[in-house]
């Protein structure tokens, strides 16, 4: 799709078709629709952006939370399933996947949020050793690398939803 299609689109098309860029929270979509039209992809990207980072502490948080565990065999969104199965975690063996719930469960326990991470171009031994690196953050510096982490899952979806190429090209 192109910029100009997304600009041209109904509200409701607009909020539907970027409503999982930030997982779970149609809120960031719904509010980016109103700044229409944009520009560039990184304009859209970058108010997208600046929704979330004038959010308010708890609205940050409860997005974070939004985020499935990795590895998990729960219901996640099609761009969740995709992003971990290219990691390779949607093939983990028992053991793999019992080091994995373990590392996540001692996550949570600590921040009170799953583990989130950008997961394209990583293997699920990237995986583990991000985990293990990350437990001996702080608690603000966590929350703030799990938005950092989410800002990097939406622009990849948001790039995979727009054809940025097709702009520089018209």
């Amino acid at each position: 799709m192109r910029l100009q299609q997304l600009n041209e689109m109904s509200a409701s098309e607009f909020i539907n078709l970027l409503k999982g860029v930030f997982e779970h929270s149609p809120w960031v979509a719904e509010q980016a629709e109103r700044y229409r039209p944009f520009s560039t992809f990184q304009s859209l990207y970058d108010k997208m952006v600046e929704i979330v980072e004038t959010a308010s502490e708890n609205e940050k948080l409860t997005l974070i939370r939004m985020h499935p565990h990795l590895g998990t065999s729960a219901k996640v969104t099609d761009f969740s399933q995709k992003e971990q199965k290219n990691a390779g975690l949607n093939g983990l063996t028992e053991e793999e996947r019992h080091h994995l719930m373990s590392l996540n469960q001692q996550y949570i326990d600590k921040f009170a949020f799953p583990f989130v991470m950008a997961v394209r171009g990583k293997t699920k031994n990237d995986i583990y050793a991000s985990i293990q690196e990350r437990l001996k953050n702080d608690y603000q510096t966590e929350f703030q690398q799990a938005l950092e982490e989410i800002k990097k899952i939406a622009l990849f979806r948001l790039q995979e939803i727009i054809n940025e190429r097709d702009d520089f090209y018209d």
